[in-house]
């Protein structure tokens, strides 16, 4: 059990990292009331997912590193409560517009790229 907490531990701190230097790159360059960063994260990481989903299924990956990258590094580098977060605080604020799209790109596109990926990997 103690493996498998610190194959999550060190997974969640890479993707944790990572979701950091997104957050950063995007903001630093993009000043916008929608939440460009937290979109990004979770499309990306949607997609990656999917993909590696499907790629696991061809080739044999230990319990362990499966645990590492899919609960450890993308369950800390894409994030539902900031997603949350972001879109009570446009309602907060009165921007529906942005909310309703918010909500629908990355539920659509985030399934989509789930699925695109987890074609992808079936297709290499």
């Amino acid at each position: 059990m103690i493996i498998k907490l610190l194959a999550v531990a060190f997974g969640g701190s890479i993707g944790a990292v990572l979701r950091f230097l997104i957050y950063e790159l995007i903001e630093t360059r993009f000043h916008s009331d929608f939440p460009w960063a937290t979109l990004t994260v979770n499309l990306v990481g949607s997609l990656v997912i999917g993909f590696l989903w499907g790629y696991f299924g061809r080739i044999y990956v230990s319990p362990g590193m499966r645990l590492l990258i899919f609960v450890g590094i993308l369950g800390s580098f894409t994030t539902f409560s900031t997603f949350a977060f972001d879109n009570f605080s446009l309602i907060k604020n009165g921007d529906y517009i942005y909310m309703v799209s918010y909500f629908l790109v990355t539920n659509l596109f985030g399934i989509s790229l789930a699925i695109g990926g987890y074609l992808l990997s079936k297709s290499i």
